[in-house]
């Protein structure tokens, strides 16, 4: 367990589980209003690698600006990735653009972490990258004497919380029991916070049929090409290939992607070689190179094997806890689930600054707000699975068809655009940048 930082500025103390996206902008605001926000995270450092993430539509990009990271982060945009749809003679039948993944700004997930984290300790990111990051001490800037502004907790977890009048007793599964006036989880699809104040995940969570993979290909595995192709069977979607954002990292070979229809599958999420013999048995049998692509799963150091779900909670908050980003209402796949991540942390925030410590009406305002604009979201997670991998060889077909004609993909796209445009923002008082 490592604690990063110690919060030395007054005000109300909110614990916030999670650091990856969700947690850290939450952070930002919170102590922008004058909070002390703690940040708690069972990784025992912000996680690298990953899948890359996107953010279209004003919404989202207004919060960045009004955080003062935009700019950062566009120096951090990948630019996209288009990818090939192959037959088995690996000749193209349709093509995918890169802004249909990538939206208006892209960029690893690893990168908008470290960011959000830096500029909720600090109110200022860096323009460097990860590598440089993880090399140099943070900068002596922030609150009083210098102080970091936010407390991030590493390599612990939440082991239960009690409700008392007038605040939240938490237990840790390594530190010691601390009270906090608000809890919030901003901790993912499997949030820990929702679990323990909410109820089981399977009361929240439901399955859309599908499953979905990635890993880095190992070294010695063959080169794929510069440009990404994925191929189709009905019920399963694999691709690889050496994207554009990482061509220059040292040691990288290229990486696989993979969508396949199933049921619910019972595996230990922290098990995973039961997670490669469900990936290797999914694709048996499979055209093309598809069961040599599955079988490289065996020598990845990486792998990130999830569900497509999507999470539905009656209310987002109870008492003195509430839910944010996937915690409450996240799709795996699809769903805008970054954009609206960050614009869930600022309303969040926002709201519980206008409440003037009424976190009842705050929790209350902030769904209100909130709940249509990520509803509309969701919809393209429900989406996504039978969109990469159609069931049957005639939807293959008509998806392909649809990517070849250009005024059905920017309907699509501008779908997208709108449907991520669709909230208002308020300003909450003084717009003044911490």
């Amino acid at each position: 367990m490592a604690y990063e930082t110690t919060c030395t500025v007054g005000g109300p103390t909110v614990l916030i589980s999670g650091a990856s996206v969700a947690g850290p902008a939450v952070a930002y605001w919170l102590r922008h209003y004058g909070y002390r926000p703690t940040v708690i995270e069972m990784a025992p450092a912000l996680r690298g690698g990953g899948f890359a993430v996107d953010f279209r539509g004003s919404a989202s990009l207004t919060v960045l600006e009004r955080m003062g990271v935009l700019d950062e982060i566009r120096r951090h945009r990948t630019g996209g990735s288009p990818m090939s749809f192959i037959d088995e003679r690996e000749r193209e039948i349709a093509a995918l653009p890169p802004e249909f993944a990538g939206g208006e700004v892209e960029l690893l997930r690893s990168d908008l972490s470290h960011i959000l984290y830096e500029h909720s300790l600090y109110g200022h990111g860096r323009a460097d990258g990860p590598e440089d990051r993880a090399a140099e001490p943070l900068p002596e800037k922030g609150g009083e004497a210098g102080a970091p502004l936010v407390e991030y907790v590493f390599g612990d977890s939440i082991a239960s919380l009690t409700e008392m009048a007038d605040g939240v007793h938490v237990t840790f599964e390594r530190g010691a029991p601390r009270t906090f006036d608000l809890v919030i989880g901003a901790d993912g699809l499997h949030s820990t916070v929702r679990r323990l104040a909410f109820g089981p995940e399977e009361e929240f969570v439901s399955h859309l049929g599908y499953y979905i993979a990635g890993w880095d290909l190992p070294a010695e595995s063959r080169d794929f090409g510069s440009r990404p192709v994925g191929y189709n069977e009905p019920g399963r979607f694999i691709s690889a290939g050496r994207t554009a954002r990482r061509v220059d990292e040292p040691g990288y070979a290229g990486e696989t992607f993979c969508v396949f229809a199933s049921d619910e599958l019972t595996y230990d999420r922290r098990d995973t070689e039961k997670q490669k013999k469900l990936i290797a048995r999914a694709y048996e049998g499979g055209g093309w190179r598809t069961e040599e692509l599955a079988q490289t799963v065996w020598g990845a150091d990486g792998l990130y094997f999830d569900s497509i779900s999507r999470v539905d909670v009656p209310r987002w908050s109870t008492g003195r806890i509430a839910l944010l980003g996937d915690a409450a209402y996240g799709a795996t796949v699809g769903g805008m689930g970054t954009g609206s991540a960050v614009v869930g942390a600022y309303v969040l925030a926002g709201e519980l600054a206008a409440a003037g410590g009424d976190h009842g009406r705050a929790f209350a305002r902030y769904e209100e707000l909130l709940r249509p604009f990520v509803t509309q979201c969701q919809e393209g997670g429900r989406r996504a699975g039978e969109f990469l991998a159609p069931p049957t060889q005639e939807a293959i077909d008509a998806r392909n068809a649809l990517l070849n004609d250009p005024q059905a993909v920017a309907a699509m796209l501008q779908e997208g655009e709108d449907i991520s445009a669709a909230v208002e923002l308020r300003t909450y008082g003084a717009d003044e940048r911490g």
